[in-house]
């Protein structure tokens, strides 16, 4: 399914004030975000590539007509990305429970393996987001409450057990034994399908430890209040949920249930919660306190490693959660969300890493998410700079990795908060957003993010081994520039690069420093500068 519901800000619980209050950080608007010390206090290891992912389907890799193919033309244009989140339906490899499809499904046609190995090679990471519900567990629902999104448990089962998910933990271990990297997985606990659907159509075969996916979500938005009680999971349920999807609940649902019983190094992703308070990861994490017990270090056994929220940049937190129009990302809360949930990974969660799967811009002329055009740039030259300092934003602010959404559009003429996200056309050809993300990784997609020297302009320092790279960008949305003198200490020459739209490379431009400084007039596209 290609749509998603608004996201809102709510209250936060008790425990979450308490933890933020322990870690304080602060809401802090535009005004204040200038003279703030952009320094955020959480290093991690990403490098800039980590935030310069892209949410998508198969559908985005073949043809419209050849399924089973990855179409080269479109895959040339994935690789801007530095990889994908895939949302990836549980109905397409198991249509029929426990007959399990891959390469090809049979429900669509799509080749997984195929699309997983081209990623692999492409040096390009894969996060398969499993989600949604096949018709035959929607089955168990009485007629008229059969909704694909509800909750991946048969109707009637007590919500709050882990042993009620063990069917979507099933196909978890399927999954990560297939293509995760431990090739000792007895395959014996594993299943395919190995009828074919007509004469010479390809036949599945068990395999293990392909090593394509190194990453997988326990299914989308979980906390979705908007569409009813038989969708929306609470904390507690939710946290259930994982404990099956991550091991089986501690082994406790049998050796072929749970991702880390095939591939103990896979990394589980708790699903984005489109709610970005802290408040239902602390309920979580007391479940586990509860429910899983303590590991050898005295730290809570915690089923998943990853922290995962959804947050889009608009001027919703303004307007008690009713957005009304994107917002340039340093003039949003988008910041200070960010340091909230790092504060509270630091103090509840064993300092695991924080992402974010969701983020983005519309360019439709009237949704509540869309970008403004500014000055003589249309929204699209406004979605590209947003979305790429975006990703600088969260670099700098401790967040582990971004990914947006998404490549395509759902509707570009809708009117619906993201329905026009799309980085590329109809016609599969780049947009502003595409260009820019494809350039600044070939530019520094291996940089890890040091410092920052200036709130107003931004100016932020990345380093890879002894040599650096000085992003600026003026942090407004009415046209504004700003002259920053960037000091390079002993370099005599710089290199100035510049974002193009139509390129695949940045314009490259050659210049003397005086006394090994460079005067530099900055505005909101991010400009990149290194010097020699």
């Amino acid at each position: 399914m290609k749509n998603h519901s608004l996201k809102r800000i709510a209250a936060l619980s008790f425990l979450a004030i308490f933890i933020l209050f322990a870690c304080k950080t602060k809401n802090i608007d535009g005004e204040e975000l200038g003279k703030a010390n952009l320094n955020s206090g959480w290093p991690t290891n990403s490098t800039f590539k980590d935030y310069l992912g892209i949410n998508a389907f198969e559908w985005n890799f073949a043809s419209d007509n050849v399924h089973e193919q990855v179409d080269e033309s479109r895959f040339n244009v994935i690789k801007s990305f530095s990889g994908i989140r895939h949302y990836l339906d549980w109905e397409r490899i198991e249509s029929i429970e426990n007959k399990f499809t891959y390469s090809v499904t049979h429900s669509g046609g799509w080749d997984y393996d195929e699309i997983y190995r081209r990623m692999k090679l492409a040096n390009k990471f894969v996060l398969i987001d499993l989600k949604g519900c096949p018709a035959w567990l929607l089955a168990t629902y009485p007629e008229g409450q059969r909704d694909a999104e509800n909750v991946p448990a048969p109707f009637g089962l007590d919500r709050k057990l882990p042993e009620s998910y063990i069917k979507q933990a099933r196909i978890a271990f399927q999954i990560a034994a297939r293509y995760g990297a431990n090739k000792k997985v007895d395959k014996g606990l594993l299943s395919v399908d190995t009828t074919v659907r007509w004469p010479q159509d390809k036949k599945n075969e068990v395999k293990v430890g392909l090593d394509y996916v190194n990453y997988i979500e326990c299914d989308n938005e979980r906390d979705k209040w908007w569409k009813g009680a038989n969708a929306q999971q609470s904390a507690e349920e939710y946290a259930a949920n994982l404990s099956a999807f991550y091991d089986g609940h501690k082994g406790k649902l049998g050796k072929n249930v749970g991702v880390k019983n095939a591939d103990p190094n896979m990394l589980v992703v708790m699903g984005g919660i489109a709610n970005a308070t802290p408040e239902f990861v602390t309920k979580m994490i007391e479940w586990c306190r509860k429910n899983r017990g303590s590991k050898a270090d005295g730290s809570i056994d915690l089923c998943f490693d990853v922290i995962n929220y959804h947050l889009y940049s608009n001027d919703a937190f303004q307007h008690d959660g009713k957005a009304s129009v994107g917002m340039a990302p340093e003039l949003s809360n988008l910041r200070a969300v960010a340091q909230q949930f790092r504060a509270m990974s630091k103090a509840a969660a064993n300092n695991i890493p924080v992402w974010v799967t969701e983020t983005g811009y519309d360019v439709g002329s009237q949704t509540p998410q869309r970008a403004i055009p500014v000055g003589e740039k249309s929204s699209l030259v406004t979605q590209a700079d947003w979305n790429l300092r975006t990703a600088l934003l969260y670099a700098r602010s401790g967040i582990d990795k971004c990914i947006f959404y998404m490549l395509d559009d759902v509707n570009l003429n809708s009117n619906v908060q993201y329905s026009s996200s799309g980085f590329i056309n109809a016609n599969f050809s780049k947009r502003p957003s595409a260009d820019y993300f494809l350039q600044a990784n070939a530019l520094m997609g291996e940089y890890r993010y040091d410092v920052s020297l200036s709130a107003d302009p931004i100016v932020d320092v990345y380093r890879l081994k002894d040599k650096k790279m000085y992003v600026l960008a003026v942090p407004d949305q009415i046209g504004r520039s700003a002259s920053y003198t960037l000091d390079l200490g002993a370099m005599k020459h710089a290199i100035v690069h510049a974002l193009q739209i139509g390129h695949n490379e940045m314009a490259n431009k050659t210049v003397d420093t005086i006394n090994g400084k460079l005067k530099l007039d900055v505005t909101e596209t991010p400009v990149f500068v290194e010097g020699y």
